[in-house]
């Protein structure tokens, strides 16, 4: 199950909140390694490192690290203990976190009798790429995207991680470029996902947090890094995208379904409208939302709308325009990439989630 190695760190590469990427030498051999110094301590050139090189020799795409499990010869500190929440539970890498939602936190009593969202824009994704172009389409025409004219206040945006990928949030880059920039209010784990600048134990509190904590005006909701999928009707993290429709629709707010659509996958399962939306959307989710589709992209647009169709008896189809979404997405603070494709390569779906973002956007200014 666990491939393990030992390796030693020759250099440092990036580094980003919450992580740090190594060149390790693994028997004579050089890899890349990831580091979270929060869980191991910070490595230095010449430390020994215990490693699960797993991902790395199976050749996966998004996870291909081979990924820091310990610095044995210089342990770090006993850290403090905030918390009670643990997260990755019963697994040897398990960590404790304070919770927003637990006792002892400061949020507690904020959250202890939250039930309510107060009809908030909750935009669902199925990939943790659509994360920046969802938030491209949230501020388009602003000051922050090199437009002068007068806008309006930003809304206050807060990304709420649901555990099917990466459970670290520190695994994401995107995620810390779009907080230096300004694009996240904060990021919220749920589950067993951790390394939020809050911490919660169900996507529901996530959501609550995001409101009432974090003071958004919009939540985003996705998947972490990393999707896992079989080739089967059900086999696919994705699902989740379902259940968060339902979540925003039981604390009383305003679902907004992204569609996850390709004109590139070589894959016939995920051209058009994947079946991971048909399936998340039109089977998981029994709360209704708003399925934004593409107004704009030609032929395209129209298989799309064809395809959404299905969708109709159980939600609202709504066609946004994509018109200047294209230079919005040119001007995301981080590089857009899904499954290897970048915005040229898959611009429709790209263009797909930022209508989500400007739906909402619209929602959120109307509230």
């Amino acid at each position: 199950m666990i491939t393990w190695r030992k390796g030693t760190v020759i250099a440092t590469r990036r580094e980003w909140h919450g992580a740090i990427e190594l060149d390790v030498d693994v028997s004579g051999t050089p890899a890349r390694a990831l580091c979270y110094p929060a869980l191991t301590g910070r490595p230095a050139i010449g430390d020994q490192v215990l490693l699960n090189t797993t991902a790395l020799d199976l050749g996966l795409g998004t996870g291909g690290y081979a990924l820091v499990v310990a610095i044995p010869d210089r342990l770090p500190p006993d850290p403090d203990l905030p918390g009670h929440l643990v997260k990755a539970r019963y697994t040897p890498l398990q960590a404790t976190v304070l919770g927003a939602d637990e006792q002892g936190s400061p949020h507690h009593d904020v959250l202890r009798d939250a039930d309510d969202i107060g009809g908030m824009p909750v935009v669902v994704a199925d990939l943790h790429s659509a994360l920046p172009a969802v938030l491209a389409g949230i501020f388009h025409d602003t000051e922050r995207l090199g437009h002068h004219e007068p806008a309006p206040p930003l809304p206050r945006v807060a990304y709420v991680m649901q555990d099917g990928g990466a459970l670290p949030a520190w695994f994401s880059r995107s995620c810390a470029a779009l907080r230096e920039a300004g694009w996240l209010a904060g990021v919220v784990t749920t589950g067993q996902s951790f390394g939020g600048d809050l911490e919660t134990v169900t996507l529901h509190t996530g959501l609550l947090a995001a409101r009432h904590v974090l003071g958004a005006d919009i939540a985003v909701v996705t998947q972490g890094p990393g999707n896992l999928g079989t080739g089967t009707r059900w086999g696919f993290s994705g699902v989740s995208a379902g259940e968060a429709v339902n979540a925003a629709a039981t604390l009383g707010g305003r679902p907004v379904a992204s569609l996850r659509v390709s004109d590139a996958d070589p894959r016939d399962r995920h051209r058009g409208i994947s079946h991971h939306s048909l399936t998340a959307y039109g089977r998981v989710a029994l709360a209704r939302a708003d399925v934004v589709l593409p107004g704009g992209l030609g032929g395209f647009g129209g298989k799309i709308a064809a395809e959404a169709a299905t969708l109709a008896g159980r939600h609202t189809l709504v066609t946004v325009p994509v018109a200047g979404l294209a230079e919005a997405l040119r001007a995301v603070p981080v590089r857009l990439s899904t499954m290897g494709r970048g915005l040229d390569e898959d611009l429709p779906y790209f263009l797909t989630a930022a209508v989500a973002g400007r739906h909402a956007a619209g929602l959120a200014s109307l509230a």
